[in-house]
């Protein structure tokens, strides 16, 4: 099953994701070369790709896994939990309807 996993920044976070970016990346890129990440990026805090110093508010990540359990466990685990880049982290089963597979 699918679930989102959606992630609210902390004020001014853009340092601290930088600084373990490559260690978030690499955990995407593992569930995309098993085939569980349907969707992955972050929220830019401008209407635009390159947000540039305003950075990002927080990330949305739609991946498969077993349960919302091991779901929750592998968020728990994101590089930016531990470099304090996240202030809320939901994770919540997801539906996956368009497109149609």
């Amino acid at each position: 099953m699918f679930y989102a996993i959606i992630s609210q920044d902390v004020e001014d976070s853009l340092e601290k994701r930088l600084s373990v970016r490559a260690e978030h990346i690499a955990r995407l890129k593992a569930l995309e070369d098993e085939g569980r990440l349907l969707i992955a990026g972050p929220h830019p805090n401008v209407d635009g790709q390159d947000p540039g110093p305003a950075g990002f508010s927080g990330s949305l990540i739609v991946a498969e896994f077993n349960s919302l359990e091991e779901a929750q466990s592998w968020a728990d685990a994101d590089p930016y939990i531990a470099a304090g880049v996240y202030e809320k982290v939901v994770v919540k089963p997801f539906k996956r309807v368009f497109p149609s597979v």
